[in-house]
């Protein structure tokens, strides 16, 4: 398992992206979170394999029908411990 964060740009708050992000990372079998930024940007967490991570970048990448993602930037972390995914 390893872990990644995403740093998400963008119209990306208020348009659902927590929360699709969520379905999206249960679908690939990824634990981690979802949580908007004081500076519009949303942040995701996210372990799981590096395939499922790999397709959840792409899907970030997209994001919903009502985002406009401008720039996603990952980097790899420390592995962490979670249970499902949790939007805050």
């Amino acid at each position: 398992m390893v872990c990644a964060r995403f740093l998400v740009s963008g119209r990306v708050q208020g348009v659902y992206f927590r929360a699709s992000t969520r379905e999206q990372a249960l679908a690939l079998g990824v634990q981690g979170q979802a949580r908007n930024l004081a500076d519009g940007r949303v942040e995701v967490i996210a372990c799981g394999q590096m395939q499922a991570l790999d397709q959840l970048e792409h899907w970030l990448q997209r994001g919903p029908p009502a985002a406009r993602v401008d720039v996603v930037r990952r980097e790899a972390i420390q592995a962490q411990s979670f249970t499902g995914f949790m939007v805050r």
